[in-house]
């Protein structure tokens, strides 16, 4: 998970919604079909197919100063756990700039579609987490608390364009000594098909300041890249992300979702 307000952060959330989210295969009936979250620090309000497996990871290069470079492994086990159940395991891989590489912080969350046509919010999901303190906070893997997060999730489909929006909340452990006892997130994530299997895909997101010993600067950044389809149950994707305000690292990523078929039997799976 990335630890990444202004007139300016809201024009450009209006323009990117304005363009167009990733495409997914979130409407499609095939449950081997991927329904990725990636590139973007954002997610949607669809769930996999109840007994199938979704894998989405990636690498991630931020640049933290001109002579300093951490690398990050964001993985995510997906799995269908009912027809708007998603049961997510994140399981980051971190690599800071003076330490070695291990394992970073592990969150367990469930992502519960409430329903596909509410007014004004369309199809729209809640996915409470909890991160816990797995990670070395000597080798600044971790941040030494376990996390409650709650985030709401907003999503629909104009013609070939998916949007969607998120907000979050995040209430920690610790009091605020490594890391604010709450922070906040929102994300306004856009894309289009270009060619075939061709996609581009393009976010908004910010995080707004923070208060306490860890407090920090709000942050604002744009994310962008292209998206491939290799297979239906396989896509790839690679893009920068670039800061618009306060203290967000310059990064570089590279991913892929794979949808790795089932991992219990079922009489009958659906994706929706």
């Amino acid at each position: 998970m990335r630890i990444r307000p202004a007139a300016r952060g809201r024009l450009v959330v209006g323009l990117l919604v304005l363009l167009a989210s990733r495409t997914r295969a979130q409407a499609a009936t095939d449950p081997h079909a991927v329904q990725p979250e990636r590139p973007t620090v954002a997610t949607h309000a669809g769930t996999v197919a109840t007994g199938w497996l979704e894998i989405e990871t990636g690498v991630e290069r931020d640049r933290i100063a001109p002579d300093q470079v951490s690398l990050g492994v964001p993985t995510v086990l997906k799995f269908g756990v009912g027809r708007t159940l998603q049961l997510s395991v994140f399981l980051p891989i971190v690599s800071p700039a003076s330490t070695a590489a291990g394992l970073g912080d592990v969150a367990v969350g469930l992502k519960w579609r409430l329903g596909d046509e509410i007014p004004v919010l369309r199809e729209f999901a809640i996915l409470p987490s909890v991160k816990f303190p797995s990670g070395s906070l000597s080798a600044g893997r971790g941040t030494s608390t376990t996390d409650a997060s709650l985030l709401f999730i907003s999503s629909r489909t104009v013609g070939s364009v998916s949007i969607d929006l998120n907000a979050g909340i995040t209430v920690r452990s610790g009091g605020g000594k490594y890391a604010p006892t709450t922070s906040t997130v929102w994300t306004a994530s856009v894309g289009f098909p270009i060619s075939g299997p061709l996609g581009w895909a393009a976010e908004c997101f910010g995080f707004p300041a923070t208060s306490g010993p860890a407090g920090a600067d709000g942050t604002v950044a744009l994310l962008f890249g292209p998206t491939y389809q290799i297979k239906p149950w396989l896509t790839v994707d690679a893009g920068i992300i670039a800061p618009l305000r306060g203290p967000q690292p310059k990064a570089l990523y590279a991913g892929l979702v794979w949808n790795a078929g089932r991992f219990w039997p079922a009489a009958r799976s659906t994706v929706r």
